[in-house]
């Protein structure tokens, strides 16, 4: 069993539980024992994110992983003013900054920064590696994390919807950009504080959210139906 598959991830699923699910599916139908059945993703999706998540089954597939994970991605995201979080997002503890509300204008005005390469700092809850261990698992056991910034290219920011302490936004971004850090460069500039509330990806390179399955909709009865070959 060979071929590429679009998944929508569901809330709370990591990339890792997506991949053992349809895992177990190819091992049914190729009557192996899951271990055996090569089932990858092109690029993760942090738990509470939905979305696109692009999987790649057997073999002749998933050795070409390298080709799929430096694609340019759209995502839409729901922000936070007025708080910030450890973690960059509603996972971590919560801390209150600013009660001010920006107008719309100053908010279109932040927004506008963030448009073309910038340089950005990963968040420290990410699993970029320092000295071979996850930076996650060092923010986790409180040790300090120190990520350098890195440049990224942000094509497009459209504001979508503005109703504090809400903003809801969507992104196309280049490979390796991290929205968590967006979202808290965006509350420091405007000076009120701000975490990522919400993620959803709805692209990847060419790969489209509206053509995915959800995980309810696969069996191993009928993934195969739903492989498609990668050009």
């Amino acid at each position: 069993m060979q071929g590429l598959l679009l998944i929508d991830k569901p809330s709370e699923w990591t990339s890792f539980d997506v991949v053992n699910k349809v895992r177990r599916m190819v091992a049914v139908n190729e009557e192996k024992k899951p271990k055996n059945c090569k089932v990858g993703h092109t690029g993760t999706l942090d738990p509470l994110a939905t979305g696109l998540l692009v999987l790649l089954v057997g073999k002749d597939y998933t050795r070409r992983a390298q080709e799929l994970t430096k694609l340019d991605k759209t995502y839409e995201v729901t922000m936070k003013l007025g708080e910030t979080s450890t973690t960059g997002d509603d996972e971590g503890e919560k801390t209150v900054v600013s009660d001010t509300i920006p107008s719309p204008e100053d908010l279109q005005a932040a927004l506008a920064q963030f448009t073309g390469q910038i340089m950005q700092v990963p968040p420290a809850f990410s699993a970029i590696k320092i000295d071979g261990k996850r930076a996650y698992d060092l923010a986790r056991a409180g040790k300090e994390v120190k990520l350098e910034a890195r440049p990224v290219t942000i094509s497009s920011i459209t504001l979508k919807r503005y109703e504090y302490p809400f903003v809801e936004f969507t992104c196309d971004v280049s490979s390796g950009t991290y929205v968590r850090s967006l979202v808290e460069d965006l509350g420091n500039v405007l000076k009120t504080g701000a975490y990522m509330s919400a993620l959803r990806r709805t692209r990847v390179g060419q790969f489209q959210l509206k053509n995915a399955r959800t995980v309810a909709e696969l069996s191993a009865e009928n993934l195969a139906a739903h492989l498609s070959e990668l050009s």
